[in-house]
């Protein structure tokens, strides 16, 4: 839906099984309807589309697109993002660290990027601009090298060239959101200013770069790394990084205490990495732990070497604060909120997103996945209002 300022607002479809486009358009059809009937009011309503490498290709058969864009229409529907992060199965399998691959060192990440850029100029309304967000380049555990940087920025070049062209034909202005994540290539806002600056010590004269290839601020993400939303906020887009896309998202957060660490074990599941990052104090590094497990392995061996808080990357409903102890990280989604409202011209397409709905404990879950996404709806809107953006 089309907020004040121009911005556009949705919710993620990555929450819905979705490998297969016949799959991907059930769940559109069975749950993202029912959303808009109960938020919409009527008026258009934008949604954040998932494809995975598979459904952009079936989508991309003779007479698809054309059908799908009619469903849209005939439904007062439009498309006015992609999540291209997740390249292949996202549900119901061991996602883990295969989220990460094809990185971008790879031309399958370039093609299959390309191809959601050529899918979503045919689906944009007249003068909407049009974002795919993707993975921070790579992982940190892939042993990335100089030659993986060479080819990463190689591709992603090649990718702005493609993306450049496409808005230059159809006149949308479109653009890539590269997504820190807790391990990621590039995952602080520090990284991400040298991952940038890096890339433009090397192509000095490439002056479209900063306008097509920008940044996915996932407010989770950030908030795992300890940040100050305003000051993250502030140092990416006072470096000239355009701010593609925000992602509505929030965190895990509790106390190591032994009794919550206990309590955190049915968050151990085997679908998702739920990176943790913990902070032993103001004057001590941060520690990270790869993925849930080795945190409480470690909590184990030395239950006295937890730190004081730890924040983990299991998305949990945004509308919701956690009970039994935990906490969430919704005060950074807050304050990024509270700097859009300072700064609404920096970003026009906002993103809700809790994909983790099938791995949710129990008591984490209010009636089924279309109430909990009405709800995230209800909370986003009276929040934005209140910083006068809806």
């Amino acid at each position: 839906m089309q907020l004040k300022h121009g911005i556009h607002l949705g919710y993620c479809t990555n929450i819905h099984r979705g490998e297969s486009w016949e799959e991907t358009w059930r769940g559109l059809r069975d749950y993202t309807l029912r959303v808009k009937d109960r938020v919409s009011g009527g008026a258009p309503y934008g949604i954040g589309l998932r494809l995975s490498a598979q459904a952009a290709q079936e989508l991309s058969a003779p007479g698809k697109l054309d059908e799908f864009r009619a469903w849209l229409d005939g439904n007062g529907c439009y498309v006015f993002t992609i999540n291209g992060f997740p390249y292949g199965a996202f549900h119901g399998t061991r996602v883990k660290e295969q989220v990460f691959k094809p990185d971008w060192s790879k031309k399958e990440r370039l093609d299959y990027t390309n191809l959601l850029f050529d899918i979503l100029v045919k689906l944009l309304p007249p003068g909407v601009s049009g974002s795919v967000s993707t993975l921070p380049g790579s992982h940190k555990t892939f042993g990335v090298g100089e030659e993986e940087i060479a080819a990463i920025f190689e591709n992603l070049r090649l990718c702005k060239e493609h993306i450049a062209d496409l808005s230059q034909s159809t006149g949308h202005d479109l653009h890539l959101g590269l997504e820190p994540e807790p391990l990621g290539l590039f995952e602080t806002s520090g990284e991400t200013l040298k991952f940038f600056g890096l890339y433009m010590d090397r192509h000095p004269t490439d002056r479209d770069f900063l306008r097509h290839i920008g940044l996915n601020y996932d407010t989770c993400h950030l908030a795992i790394e300890y940040e100050d939303p305003a000051r993250a906020l502030e140092r990416i887009t006072g470096s000239g990084i355009r701010l593609s896309k925000l992602h509505f998202s929030s965190a895990l957060r509790l106390k190591p205490t032994p009794e919550m660490v206990e309590r955190l074990r049915p968050f151990d599941e085997p679908v998702y990495f739920h990176q943790v990052v913990a902070w032993h104090g103001d004057n001590a590094p941060l520690r990270r732990f790869k993925d849930l497990p080795d945190a409480l392995a470690h909590a184990k061996a030395f239950p006295d070497d937890c730190g004081q808080e730890w924040r983990v990357h299991f998305h949990i409903p945004i509308h919701a604060q956690p009970t039994d102890g935990f906490e969430s990280t919704r005060d950074h989604l807050e304050g990024a909120m509270k700097w859009m409202g300072k700064n609404p011209q920096h970003c026009q397409h906002i993103e809700m997103e809790t994909y983790t709905w099938e791995v949710l404990p129990g008591a984490m879950r209010e009636g089924d996945v279309v109430d909990q996404l009405v709800k995230e709806y209800d909370w986003t809107l009276a929040a934005m209002r209140g910083e006068g953006l809806a």
